[in-house]
């Protein structure tokens, strides 16, 4: 019966849930982006102390690897190595926009969300990215990717021909640029819906039973695209 601890962090949303035999047992989740690093470990405790679960319990830790925010990420990661390193357990990396995939189908196959059709929908999971970018990928209503990750400037011709052929379920924080700038009868905008540690738990059961585990010590976030810092202006006249 493993039992996993995951860990997302790569948007806004901090989240950490125990998984048991690919079931939620437990989470806890914050949508203040400023408060990761903080709440984060605050959060695992308080988890497991709620659950009456020693950290000896667990056998892995699964980790949400990207896109998403290059902090978010570097915080998640470099805590989920840590705990690996200590408990010396499996680390498992989850692709975030795969995951997200998999709370919509949550939502429809529960009856929580009303989908008409859905089995012939595409999945378009997106994460904002810089100015008009997002990070999206295609997934099929099983969860099955059709097209990789990719980073790309959103603007009227965006998932055109995709479009003209079949229905497109765009949802997760980057769907606003989207919306601005498509209109199809075939685009369905779902809002509200962010990566959640409560939405790895199929993926990160499977991933375990499959043995498919990082190698802690070389393991690094999947950020598509390098890092940017921002360096404040000085202003000129002080």
């Amino acid at each position: 019966m493993a039992l996993i601890l995951s860990i997302e962090t790569s948007t806004r949303v901090c989240s950490v849930a125990l998984i048991r035999q690919g079931v939620v047992i437990g989470q806890k989740e914050s949508n203040d982006e400023k408060s990761h690093a903080k709440l984060l470990t605050l959060f695992i405790h308080d988890l497991l102390k709620e659950n009456s679960i020693d950290f000896k319990e667990l056998n892995a830790i699964a980790v949400s690897k990207g896109p998403g925010s290059y902090t978010g990420l570097r915080i998640g990661v470099s805590t989920a190595k840590g705990l690996c390193y200590a408990l010396d357990i499996p680390l498992i990396a989850i692709n975030t926009l795969q995951s997200m995939s998999y709370g919509i189908i949550r939502r429809v196959n529960s009856g929580e969300m009303q989908a008409p059709g859905f089995e012939n929908t595409i999945l378009c999971p997106m994460i904002d990215a810089r100015r008009m970018e997002v990070y999206s990928a295609f997934y099929n209503s099983d969860g099955e990717i059709i097209r990789d990750v990719k980073a790309e400037i959103i603007d009227e011709n965006s998932f055109s021909e995709t479009l003209d052929k079949t229905k497109m379920l765009f949802f997760g924080d980057g769907t606003e640029k989207v919306k601005s700038v498509i209109n199809s009868p075939n685009a369905i905008f779902v809002d509200g819906i962010n990566p959640s540690a409560m939405d790895m738990a199929t993926l990160s059961d499977r991933a375990y039973k499959n043995k498919q585990f990082e190698d802690v010590a070389y393991f690094e976030p999947f950020y598509l695209k390098d890092f940017i810092a921002t360096i404040p202006h000085k202003n000129i006249f002080i």
